[in-house]
């Protein structure tokens, strides 16, 4: 597959689109913390991937690991970006409130809960550690494929997981004593670390 996308097969793209749009798109939101923003990740990762897929390797296995170095890079320029605009609109007046009336969204409230515990927790780490984790933990990639996608050792992923790992218990701990000595029961970083610890990494 990896040649006929180089050489530009259409068809081969549609199937990398489909076999692997999911997977960009978790990816993204896990890093952003933001439904939409990941679904543009998700569009300009693979408009990327069309553009400059003669830097893609002729030789090797799935090109999961080469959307996903896209899409990390496409998720720190959207966080950038959000931050610019979050910063613009803090010193405009406050528009009024508008009742939301739309029940069918009020499902998603508690999958909206947990996913900001979890990005809470990951915002509290380096970025470089925070790429390593996601990629391993949540998108299943090996140590090999994880240096593939972000460019580095494969050293250097292990050291970073490990870190980012003995980080977030570490961050846990403080969280969860904390709010054990205020009595409050609130979603934290806790929680967010369980989610992180459903999928360990096994290569």
């Amino acid at each position: 597959m990896r040649r006929r996308i180089r050489a530009g097969d259409r068809q081969a793209f549609a199937d990398l689109y489909e076999d692997h749009a999911r997977t960009v798109y978790h990816h993204a939101l896990r890093l952003t913390g933001d439904w939409s923003t990941a679904e543009e990740v998700m569009s300009e990762t693979f408009l990327t991937a069309w553009r400059t897929r003669e830097r893609l390797e002729p030789d090797g296995g799935s090109p999961r690991p080469w959307l996903l170095g896209i899409a990390t890079h496409k998720a720190d320029n959207a966080k950038r970006a959000l931050r610019r605009r979050l910063a613009f609109l803090a010193r405009r007046a406050e528009p009024p409130t508008v009742a939301d009336f739309a029940q069918e969204t009020a499902g998603r409230v508690d999958d909206a809960r947990r996913l900001a515990a979890v990005h809470a927790a990951l915002s509290r780490l380096r970025r470089s550690e925070r790429e390593v984790l996601t990629l391993c933990v949540w998108s299943g990639l090996d140590y090999a494929q994880t240096a593939e996608a972000l460019g580095i050792p494969v050293g250097t992923v292990r050291s970073r997981l490990s870190r980012a790992r003995a980080r977030l218990r570490r961050l846990s701990e403080e969280e969860e004593h904390g709010e054990r000595r205020r009595g409050r029961g609130e979603v934290s970083s806790e929680a967010a670390f369980a989610a992180l610890s459903e999928r360990e990494e096994t290569a």
